[in-house]
């Protein structure tokens, strides 16, 4: 019998329509909530049945960072997949810093599920980060799993540099806004050169990108990751691609874990940064094993 990750992740599509379809099949199966705050809605798009897992997305993403684990996560949880504040279709925090993002996320999160829910929490990149200051400051967050996470103040590896793609945006140059986001896609987010990206990373890139209004760059770099693991202290799962550039995975792993009681740390091979799309049919059964280990015992005390 096949893994719920090979069963419920397709193959990349090959052509941008095609890519579309993927995205339209998985938009008409979930379901969305825009949930108020004080300025104004963060939108929410939830599968499934069972305990909740919640998806935070990175930097310069949206919730369809998770495109090829949504369904597979579903398969045996409640998974609520965020756009970000100031990403996607939320409306823009009332500041700029982590705290002006994660005041509204934590605000709707408990309206939406209730404040008092045992919950999980998995966050990508920057939304690592967001995710550890979450069960940081969020009572009973049952475990926490980080991919490539940012704010971690180690190593980086990277490959080139990135290109400015709002020009030719703003220009209306279809052809250089591609040709720009494939290179991106292939020097920060994959491991495979520009002419391999696929379809539905490219339009899930280029989609995110453009409707990104929060810098996260800056906080991302600043730090906190480690701090934040600390104060949240319950059980936490951290994996990287073997090819991230935005850290040295086994150095990085080992000192995050070290201090950290029972943390399981993995390094995926062949991928890069984006190691949920590139690697879905290693990181699908590594989360649902991981989630579904779920501990009777409550998180350990805050520090």
């Amino acid at each position: 019998m096949p893994m719920p990750s090979e069963a419920l992740t397709p193959a990349a599509p090959t052509t941008d329509e095609a890519a579309r379809a993927q995205i339209n099949h998985l938009q008409a199966q979930v379901r969305t909530e825009r949930v108020a705050w004080s300025g104004g809605q963060v939108c929410w798009r939830g599968m499934g049945r069972g305990s909740p897992v919640v998806l935070v997305h990175g930097g310069h993403g949206n919730w369809l960072h998770w495109v090829r684990n949504i369904e597979a996560l579903a398969a045996q949880h409640t998974v609520w997949a965020v756009d970000l504040p100031g990403f996607g279709d939320s409306d823009a925090p009332e500041g700029e810093g982590m705290a002006a993002l994660l005041a509204p996320t934590l605000a709707t999160l408990n309206t939406l599920v209730g404040a008092d829910t045992p919950l999980c929490l998995v966050g990508f990149s920057f939304g690592g980060l967001v995710a550890a200051q979450l069960a940081a400051q969020r009572p009973q967050v049952q475990r926490l799993a980080l991919l490539g996470s940012g704010g971690h103040q180690g190593r980086r590896r990277p490959k080139g540099e990135l290109v400015n793609w709002k020009p030719a945006w703003r220009a209306n140059d279809a052809a250089a806004v591609e040709q720009a986001m494939r290179h991106n896609l292939a020097m920060h987010m994959l491991s495979v050169d520009a002419q391999d990206i696929d379809a539905l990373a490219l339009r899930v890139h280029t989609d995110a990108c453009v409707r990104t209004r929060f810098r996260s760059k800056e906080i991302s770099r600043a730090g906190g990751l480690a701090e934040a693991l600390a104060h949240y202290g319950g059980p936490t799962c951290l994996a990287w691609g073997e090819h991230d550039v935005t850290a040295d995975p086994p150095a990085i792993a080992a000192e995050l874990a070290a201090p950290l009681r029972g943390a399981r740390t993995h390094v995926v091979p062949h991928a890069g940064h984006w190691v949920q799309y590139e690697r879905a049919d290693a990181i699908n059964p590594l989360l649902l094993d991981w989630l579904g280990a779920v501990s009777a015992r409550a998180p350990a005390p805050r520090g």
